[in-house]
């Protein structure tokens, strides 16, 4: 190994390449970057979600729509982690070529914000459980805890510690949620019933449409997907599009993740439905095992979400300031800003942002396929090419699909057809952007 090239490597930040392509010499065996990815299926939240919607419209409709939602996942992360895997780009990279260099200083914004709130929320879980069983400690010191850990767990990078990590615990996890349905079914009795269970005057016959539009909230895991994907190996692109990020992925964090959600719903007897009534239900009804399986399932998950702020906190700062922003610094801010937002309880307003910020993530899904799937999506991408500080077709685009969306999401009884419109319009107005430039390029060539 030469001088350049070890300088290269040690300011990577551990390897992560944040500001360009993943060298095809650092790329990951299969079974490392799927046990990496992996740690995003434990989210308590994906219990949440499922229960929610089985509340909202019946737990059949509910599974209808989680089913068409692991089939619809699956085969659009498939094509998105080939592309990333065949380019080793990152979504700020990426986001170059749909938009501009600074353009895409948008999306890369979008992206850390994302990360960072599910970071905030799902680490606010793990600190209220930590509390609730040592009353001593407190909020504020929990919190605290919650934050060093998760910030200390990413210092590894993706290829020399996290695929470890999140590899030991998936068992844990697994074995650990079904020992809490025995658990909870042993205390309070199976929930006969529970897969004919509607709501209160009746299920909607569109209910599982509902929950399909739903779980469209979710799609930011499209953005999760292209920042791992890229780690993977060119000869492993088959596996990792039908396996690491495909469908038998999303069976486990959806449908998994989904039916224990529903089940325990309907057997613990708790006031509400969100993350804190699960957790708060699960450390009664298991003591210290359940504060062991929460720590398990919610430090797994951020480990991703801490990532993938700091990786666009990086990008975003140096798009902006010239600077290249060392990993551990911008680690140690993701980690500050975490903890300011878990002490600040703004938990209604971050909810606010997540709905907004959902339909501009799912009008940049819509933009990059249309993009991957196009003729120029099958070229070599040249970052050192002359690109543009704005690409018209691709900004247009993205806008017109998020107005539409921001739109129709603030309709009450259009609210539902706000992310697929979205999608529909954001893939649509691309390629026909893309099409009258390329014919007008074949014109003027011609």
């Amino acid at each position: 190994m030469n001088d350049t090239t070890s300088r290269e490597k040690a300011g990577q930040g551990a390897g992560d390449f944040a500001d360009r392509p993943m060298p095809l010499d650092q790329r990951m065996p299969r079974g490392n970057l799927m046990m990496a990815w992996w740690a995003v299926c434990s989210a308590i939240f994906y219990m949440v979600v499922a229960a929610a919607m089985a509340r909202s419209y019946g737990t059949t409709n509910a599974l209808i729509g989680i089913a068409l939602t692991v089939v619809c996942y699956g085969v659009i992360n498939a094509v998105i982690s080939r592309y990333a895997i065949r380019t080793g780009l990152t979504v700020a990279l990426f986001s170059r070529v749909l938009f501009g260099h600074l353009g895409a200083m948008i999306a890369t914004l979008i992206f850390f914000a994302t990360a960072l709130y599910y970071a905030v929320f799902e680490g606010y879980v793990m600190a209220l459980v930590l509390s609730e069983w040592s009353p001593s400690l407190g909020m504020a010191s929990a919190t605290l805890i919650v934050v060093v850990v998760g910030v200390s767990l990413i210092f590894g990078s993706v290829q020399h510690w996290l695929d470890k990590f999140n590899g030991v615990l998936l068992p844990v996890y697994i074995v650990g949620m079904l020992i809490a349905v025995g658990m909870a079914m042993a205390e309070f009795g199976y929930p006969s019933g529970w897969l004919s269970r509607v709501p209160e005057g009746g299920a909607s016959p569109f209910g599982w449409l509902s929950t399909f539009a739903y779980y469209m909230g979710v799609w930011v895991l499209m953005m999760f997907t292209f920042d791992y994907a890229r780690f993977g190996r060119v000869e492993d692109s088959r596996f990792h599009a039908r396996v690491t990020f495909g469908i038998p992925f999303y069976l486990m964090t959806f449908v998994f993740s989904g039916v224990v959600g529903i089940l325990l719903d309907a057997c613990l007897p708790t006031d509400g439905l969100s993350e804190a009534s699960i957790v708060l239900g699960l450390l009664e009804l298991m003591g210290l095992g359940g504060l062991a399986l929460v720590w398990v399932t919610q430090s797994r998950i951020n480990t991703a979400n801490f990532y993938l702020a700091t990786v666009n906190l990086e990008a975003f700062v140096g798009k902006l300031t010239g600077l290249k922003l060392n990993k551990i610094l911008a680690g140690c801010l993701v980690g500050g800003l975490a903890y300011l937002l878990m002490r600040a309880d703004v938990f209604s307003y971050l909810l606010a942002a997540l709905a907004y910020q959902g339909v501009f993530v799912v009008a940049w899904v819509g933009v990059a396929l249309a993009h991957i799937l196009s003729p120029e999506g099958r070229l070599e991408v040249d970052l050192d090419a002359d690109i543009s500080a704005f690409n018209p077709v691709g900004l247009a685009a993205w806008a017109l699909a998020a107005i539409v969306g921001i739109a129709l999401m603030l309709s009450p009884s259009l609210a539902g057809a706000s992310a697929p419109l979205t999608f529909v319009v954001a893939w649509g107005s691309y390629a026909l952007g893309r099409g009258l430039a390329r014919h007008g390029a074949t014109a003027m060539t011609g």
